[in-house]
């Protein structure tokens, strides 16, 4: 609330109590006097929603922080001879002006009371219960019940092709699997009629000044199963801007800010002045992301005043470990303060520690300071190569190994049962389970073979959900996605690249061909030992780092292959420069697998670990090695591991002619993984490498755009994308310099007040002590010379 609403408020209070001592400093007592009564109409006329309530807590702490404000306003009024008594008879900042959206009946009454017992609770506090008129409560009727989000003109049941409402399971009931008697299985029985929504719109919000809030976390892929399937898909096409993988809050966002931005007219001007909304901090995941992105690259965009990208949600004993994020937005360009969190303590006491870091510059979609990632563009010449893994859509498919020797002898299509790793397995570095992929047999070849159907009857069948998706309705035997931009990238490979999505370290690894991958793997349809190596050096790893995202228990970084992928400029290789990081990236993934061979307990995480260990006990962070600690890392071969990590960096890093940052990057902590102990020195290196890896970018972008393409698998992408390749009569995509016309430069206002706001914005762009005349250069030249003084 702070930041959202207070800051900009105290900016104007502190403008008019500037304006103020200058008039009474010029003997004008009584203008000095209405200026500061004309800032406590401003602060009791102020708005405030929440367009997600509940019983009212931001509304409430809102209401008591501009209380505070006020008793500030009214002292200086007391001061310069105004009647201060007389501002409680009349105008008083009250619960008129806070107004809320609540979707629960029970809680709206609750809201109401609240800012009136805080209200009340102020007035008797600070000037006794003769500031308090009758009648005490009012009927303001400023909290409502209602859909913040969406407005409909009702429901209708949806129809099969036979007439009759399509019935769907409640997603609540379950029943006791026959087959595995401890699982259990959705209830068929257990049904509810799917709706739809009727003329589906965007739900209108009250005009105010400021909005606040905290609305529901509720993941994009869990919309449906908390929302159910009618309003997800009103609400998508309520709000299509907003991808459907975006998480729930982000559609509040994205109204807010579309209000935020909205043009007002000379009569009535958009009062809206700034929003702030507490999200979970998968907010800068993929899709939640492009919703900031889309506001921030607007031709008249929106800016991030204020930025908190990973905070701990307190009080949270018993629950799931949830990390929040919370994002101030304001209309137009400038730079905001991003708050990093240090040291977190005591989070399920009363009395939470939490640390914070700040430090100002242009927030990025990312919630990052520093090299602006979004910018970048993905590069045909990466397309069609990173792929998402395998959607099974049930574990009812998957086999363990006793299962898979046992049906594999019975089955007579033995090639439908594949090696199977999941996000695990490929971070364990070893997986003993198989399934069964039939794609893409039809069921009159598959009951050819008699145990196959009759297993695919027996297990897979009723562990379906009864969703609405045609592809898993009607082929429930095979995976719910068919996978066939895998299927086609890794045709006539005998390996791939693989990563797992959400990880706390970065690493890639071949698997072989014929692995079926799940979806929480990245599948890099290449074989090139070279790729690998450059995958796996840490200019990736720190790029990935930043473009991807942060999700799971760990809060680890995930991979997000549109994102991560398709925008990194690989090194131009000269054959020399090929030949050795093929052989770097082979030695790197022969040697951890032949030390996981060697050392059953051994995991590719614990090789990671214990590397990063290392890192932090050569700089002297933490403890000697445990017995534990020092059995993975003799095991292991650790040295070995971090010299050829090394001996990538630096090969990396010359392949792109930027050898100049290895002593800063080479061997330092973090390689794998965010560290929170890196040096100054390291940080700033880092941030180099990735703005020249985003100008490397634009460079690229640009020399697609004349058909200059650097394909990394030509014999796979040129059939396939060649005919979509930029030509050379595309637009490029350049910087321009742009010379600003003095017209369209802000004139000097003949109003004082706006004087001193042009005056402060200009002078906040001011990193050193300036002369006079500095801050008025934005300005035009008549208001130059005729403002100086």
């Amino acid at each position: 609330m702070i930041p959202t609403i207070i800051q900009p408020l105290r900016t104007d209070w502190d403008t008019a109590r500037q304006r103020a001592k200058e008039l009474e400093d010029a003997g004008k007592q009584d203008d000095a006097l209405r200026t500061v009564c004309d800032f406590h109409h401003q602060l009791c006329t102020t708005r405030v929603l929440d367009p997600a309530c509940g019983t009212g807590n931001f509304l409430y702490v809102s209401l008591e922080l501009m209380k505070r404000l006020e008793g500030e306003v009214l002292e200086v009024i007391a001061d310069l001879g105004g009647q201060e008594g007389l501002a409680f008879q009349g105008e008083t900042v009250n619960p008129a002006q806070f107004y809320g959206i609540e979707l629960n009946p029970r809680a709206v009454p609750i809201a109401d009371l609240v800012l009136w017992i805080g209200y009340l609770k102020w007035q008797l506090g600070t000037s006794g219960p003769g500031s308090i008129a009758e009648p005490i409560l009012h009927a303001y009727g400023t909290i409502r019940e209602g859909d913040a989000i969406l407005e409909d003109e009702g429901t209708e049941p949806v129809l099969d092709d036979a007439g009759q409402p399509v019935q769907v399971w409640d997603r609540i009931t379950t029943k006791p699997n026959p087959v595995a008697p401890d699982q259990t299985i959705p209830d068929p029985t257990a049904t509810v009629p799917m709706v739809r929504y009727q003329k589906p719109r965007p739900a209108p919000w009250p005009d105010v000044e400021f909005i606040v809030g905290n609305p529901p976390f509720i993941g994009g892929k869990d919309m449906r199963a908390e929302l159910g399937d009618g309003y997800a898909e009103a609400v998508w096409a309520a709000r299509k801007d907003v991808p459907g993988g975006a998480d729930f809050v982000m559609h509040f966002w994205d109204a807010a800010a579309v209000r935020l931005l909205a043009k007002g007219i000379k009569s009535k001007p958009n009062p809206l002045r700034r929003f702030g909304f507490i999200t979970t901090n998968s907010i800068t995941q993929t899709f939640s992301r492009r919703v900031i992105e889309r506001h921030l690259k607007a031709k008249e965009p929106l800016s991030l005043v204020y930025a908190v990208p990973d905070h701990p949600w307190q009080k949270s004993a018993g629950k799931a470990a949830v990390r929040i994020a919370m994002t101030v937005a304001e209309a137009g360009e400038s730079e905001g303060v991003l708050a990093e969190v240090l040291a977190e303590a005591d989070l399920n006491t009363d009395a939470p520690k939490v640390d914070l870091r700040k430090a100002e510059g242009k927030i990025t979609a990312k919630l990052t300071l520093g090299a602006d990632v979004t910018r970048m563009r993905s590069l045909c010449a990466n397309e069609s190569i990173a792929v998402k893994g395998f959607e099974l859509g049930t574990q009812a498919l998957v086999l363990d190994a006793n299962t898979a020797a046992s049906l594999s002898k019975r089955i007579n299509l033995q090639e439908v049962i594949k090696p199977y790793f999941n996000g695990n397995d490929l971070k364990n570095g070893k997986s003993f389970r198989k399934v069964i992929d039939t794609y893409p047999r039809d069921w009159k070849v598959i009951s050819k073979d008699g145990d196959l159907a009759n297993y695919l009857l027996t297990h897979v069948r009723d562990s379906r959900y009864p969703l609405s998706d045609d592809h898993v309705l009607k082929k429930w035997w095979q995976f719910r996605r068919t996978g066939a931009a895998i299927r086609e990238a890794i045709t006539g490979l005998e390996r791939f690249v693989a990563t797992t999505r959400t990880a706390k370290h970065r690493f890639f690894t071949f698997l072989p061909a014929g692995t079926i991958a799940e979806s929480k793997i990245v599948v890099v349809a290449s074989e090139a030992e070279n790729d690998l190596a450059v995958l796996s050096s840490r200019c990736h790893c720190l790029f990935s780092e930043r473009t991807g995202g942060w999700q799971g228990v760990g809060n680890d970084p995930v991979y997000q292959h549109t994102d991560t992928f398709e925008p990194f400029p690989f090194p131009v290789l000269t054959d020399e420069s090929l030949n050795y990081l093929a052989d770097l990236g082979e030695r790197l993934d022969a040697f951890r697998k032949e030390r996981l061979s060697a050392h059953k307990h051994l995991t590719i995480s614990e090789l990671c670990n214990a590397l990063e260990r290392l890192r932090e006990l050569e700089v002297g962070i933490g403890e000697a090695m445990s017995e534990a600690e020092r059995d993975v890392y003799d095991a292991g071969q650790i040295r070995i591991l971090a010299e050829l990590h090394d001996d990538i960096d630096r090969a990396v890093l010359e392949a792109y002619g930027w050898s100049d940052l290895a002593s800063a990057l080479v061997g330092k902590l973090g390689g794998t993984l965010p560290s929170p102990h890196k040096t100054l020195e390291q940080e700033e290196a880092e941030e180099e490498l990735l703005s020249r890896l985003v100008a490397l970018n634009e460079e690229r972008v640009a020399e697609e755009a004349l058909g200059e393409l650097r394909w990394l698998r030509p014999e796979f992408q040129v059939p396939k994308l060649g005919k979509k390749a930029p030509q050379p009569t595309m637009d490029i995509a350049t910087t321009t310099v742009v010379t600003i016309p003095d017209a369209e430069k802000p004139a000097w206002s003949k109003e004082p007040m706006d004087q001193i706001h042009i005056l402060r914005r200009a002078m906040a762009g001011a990193d050193t002590p300036t002369h006079a005349r500095r801050p008025l250069r934005p300005l035009q030249r008549r208001a130059q010379t005729r403002r100086t003084d």
